[in-house]
């Protein structure tokens, strides 16, 4: 089994997709703090006069040290907000009606009834990846009752998890791969591999080009049948025993 672990993310870029593309098994990982000014409750889109701007799901008092499964969404309107923020892709994005009427569909119907962050982003994922094509089987890390007493550093909780979930090989975003040492997953017979994403450019009208912004963007300017070829446009990774790359 291919074994994939990420933060829930809120309508994230295209590698995680990707990411989600290539493995058999997902976990949502939701059992460490909730980090600030990332990617779990806010995303970038194209500003309307330059450069890109963020829209963000407002978050509930918490205390400073809050798992991310703990985090609740505010009661305020930010649905209308960040649909508001799409306006300008009106008139120039070709695909902005049919995108538009999937982000309503997220936002209003799969996302209303939601208060928990991680769980709201979690049916997020699920209706994306059915709405591009791509397989989703994922479990929610908290729910699994995992024993997670004997990690020490942070290259540890994707061993723990595809251990006990008896993964034999674990597939993680290449800009992580500081933190794992090889021989760990070498000796507990499991393959480290690293995805790398071709982020390339497209057309985003008389804006200046921006990559890796929301998943939702990328809809806005490219046809269903694009971004499924662009979803395979990656390239996997293996670390050996050195920490050295393999072919």
């Amino acid at each position: 089994m291919k074994l994939g672990i990420m933060q829930p993310y809120f309508f994230p870029y295209l590698g995680y997709f990707q990411l989600i593309r290539s493995v058999d098994s997902w976990v949502v990982f939701d059992v460490v703090q909730y980090m600030r000014h990332h990617w779990i409750n806010r995303n970038r889109i194209l500003h309307p006069n330059h450069g890109w701007q963020y829209i963000v799901v407002p978050l509930a008092s918490h205390p400073r040290d809050a798992l991310i499964k703990d985090m609740s969404i505010a009661s305020q309107p930010w649905r209308e907000k960040i649909l508001a923020q799409f306006t300008h892709y009106k008139k120039k994005a070709p695909y902005y009606q049919k995108t538009i009427e999937f982000l309503k569909y997220c936002l209003f119907d799969v996302a209303e009834s939601q208060t928990s962050l991680a769980l709201m982003n979690h049916a997020l994922l699920n209706e994306t990846c059915r709405y591009l094509s791509v397989p989703y089987h994922a479990t929610i890390c908290s729910e699994l009752g995992l024993d997670f007493s004997q990690i020490k550093k942070p290259g540890e909780w994707a061993l723990a998890i595809s251990q006990q979930l008896g993964a034999d090989e674990y597939i993680n975003p290449i800009s992580g791969a500081d933190i794992f040492e090889a021989n760990e997953f070498i000796n507990a017979k499991i393959k480290l591999t690293f995805i790398d994403p071709h982020l390339k450019e497209y057309l985003q009208s008389d804006y200046d080009c921006h990559t890796g912004l929301s998943i939702i963007d990328i809809l806005m300017w490219n046809s269903l049948d694009e971004v499924k070829l662009m979803l395979k446009e990656y390239d996997l990774v293996s670390m050996g025993a050195g920490n050295e790359r393999l072919a």
